[in-house]
């Protein structure tokens, strides 16, 4: 059985797996967002040792697909636009912040592999409230 809210017409999954969206897509919409902008060298400066293992080019690939993938949570159940295409961003930011901790273990940064770990929890919770319990 859905419980309705009375003011929206959304159930409670529905708002549970619309905040889940929201914040995984924040959290990596700004991470992606200031990767794009700064050189390598800036970034390395700021904490991001994880910049020397790849390229610049690698380096805007992967925060171009961040912030995609954060504005393909959001975006289409907004809007209502392709909003299959949620749980897809969903799945690929959770793979793409799986690398990120993979990343971060390897180079045994230990505290610095917590953030994109809840991001990929998020992320994974979001593809399968999207797929399974609440569909768009």
């Amino acid at each position: 059985m859905i419980v309705r809210s009375t003011s929206t017409g959304r159930s409670r999954d529905e708002h549970s797996v619309v905040g889940r969206s929201g914040a995984a897509g924040c959290g990596v919409l700004g991470g992606g967002a200031t990767k794009l902008r700064q050189p390598k060298e800036k970034l390395a400066q700021n904490n991001m040792a994880w910049v020397e293992d790849f390229s610049q080019g690698a380096i805007r690939l992967i925060s171009a697909a961040e912030v995609l993938g954060a504005l393909g949570l959001v975006l289409p159940a907004l809007t209502g636009v392709l909003p299959s295409l949620t749980p897809l961003a969903a799945l690929g930011l959770a793979l793409l912040m799986a690398g990120a901790a993979y990343t971060h273990l390897r180079r045994k940064e230990g505290s610095a592999v917590v953030p994109p770990t809840v991001l990929l929890l998020l992320a994974a919770l979001v593809a399968v409230g999207r797929f399974f319990v609440v569909p768009l």
